[in-house]
């Protein structure tokens, strides 16, 4: 299989999109929206490795933004993109790719079969593949106080990711170093490359100002997504001790809770409760209790594993609620810093996180004080195939 190369260009400020970050760190629907775009490459098997070209000044922001997302590195940009590039394909040099991918960060909706036409016309032979749409709109022109109506026919939109011959595209932007273009594929038609095109994708937008991100995200909610819900449940019973584990907190207690690992039943029910909504088994399957690996080992690094196979396929954990179920301890005096715990862990808005409490009235085991339970509910996004 020939090594491709995915190049993510993030090092733009876009201000005109406003909100006091550049766009790229900018949400959608809970999830930055540089995020969703390296995930996008990232979970393919025919994708080497994934580099990320942001400002030297937010490497560390970007880092925390990615983290759980494999196969990617990153790389210091220039201060234009034509610079950002040059410097992202030299640094895989060494790595000797026969292809590479070139795409914005701001084109967050960018679907698994416009990455696989661009990589099967490469695999096929061509120089570059460039993603193009047709202009079907009526074009004017301004000149002084009129206007004037350009023929659209032989127009055609450009979008990304661009994909390129490594050699050729390297050797381009050594050439052209010193020219101001808007694409690679400018670069490509300088150094006389041959471009072969291939079907864009409308949804593939790029998100440029402040009324793209509320289109863009009743894109994701619509056509682009499909939504699952999984459910999970997990019981410990009390044993000696002075504190639990719950949600990810260490809470004070006259009991502790018995268990493998440091017994959180609320992350061991969230959990399987994103595994459940990927079908990808139970936590069980993952971490078994008959691994002395695990004993002890923290429960978030089990919400963190769920979470990145989540990511790995394309998709997101965009809302849980879980419920805990004990007379004591008291949950309400611990609620917001478990939600801003879990939110943490999923790299999530705290106000896609819930967590309540009840008791089932002296009833059962729970009621006896023999125990406590968490029950959890994940709602996952995942891009439709």
């Amino acid at each position: 299989m020939p090594k491709t190369i995915a190049l993510i260009v993030a090092a733009g400020r876009g201000e005109r999109a406003g909100g006091g970050q550049p766009k790229q760190f900018r949400p959608l629907l809970g999830e930055p929206m540089l995020r969703r775009s390296v995930a996008a490459f990232a979970c393919r098997g025919d994708i080497h490795s994934v580099q990320v070209v942001a400002s030297a000044d937010q490497l560390d922001a970007v880092a925390a933004m990615l983290a759980g997302i494999g196969t990617r590195q990153l790389v210091a940009g220039g201060s234009t993109r034509q610079q950002s590039v040059l410097r992202g394909l030299e640094r895989v040099l060494e790595e000797k790719p026969d292809f590479v991918l070139v795409h914005d960060a701001a084109r967050p909706l960018v679907a698994q079969p416009l990455i696989g036409r661009v990589i099967r016309a490469l695999a096929d032979g061509a120089e570059a593949a460039i993603p193009l749409l047709s202009v079907v709109d009526t074009l004017k022109h301004k000149a002084g106080d009129g206007w004037i109506t350009v023929p659209r026919d032989g127009l055609y939109r450009a979008q990304t990711p661009q994909g390129f011959r490594y050699q050729s595209i390297l050797s381009a932007h050594r050439t052209h170093a010193a020219t101001d273009v808007t694409d690679d594929m400018a670069l490509a038609e300088l150094a006389g490359m041959a471009i072969t095109p291939v079907e864009g994708d409308d949804a593939n937008m790029k998100v440029t100002v402040a009324e793209d991100f509320r289109f863009a995200e009743r894109l994701l909610m619509g056509e682009m997504a499909e939504f699952r819900t999984g459910m999970g449940f997990d019981a410990h019973r009390f044993c000696p001790g002075d504190h639990v584990w719950l949600c990810g907190l260490r809470i004070a207690h006259d009991q502790g809770l018995e268990g493998h690992s440091d017994a959180d039943a609320g992350l061991h029910a969230l959990t399987d409760s994103i595994l459940g909504a990927i079908s990808a088994g139970d936590i069980g399957q993952h971490f078994p209790p008959t691994d002395e690996k695990w004993r002890g080992a923290a429960s978030a690094l089990f919400l963190e594993h769920a979470a990145g196979l989540v990511t790995a396929l394309g998709g997101a954990v965009v809302h849980c609620d879980i419920t805990l179920i004990c007379e004591r301890p008291k949950i309400g005096p611990h609620r917001e810093a478990m939600r801003a715990r879990m939110a943490d862990i999923l790299k999530l808005e705290i106000s896609r996180v819930a967590v309540k409490a009840t008791t089932t009235e002296g009833m059962g085991f729970t009621g006896r004080r023999e125990g406590l339970a968490a029950q959890a509910v994940a709602t996952v996004r995942l891009p439709r195939r």
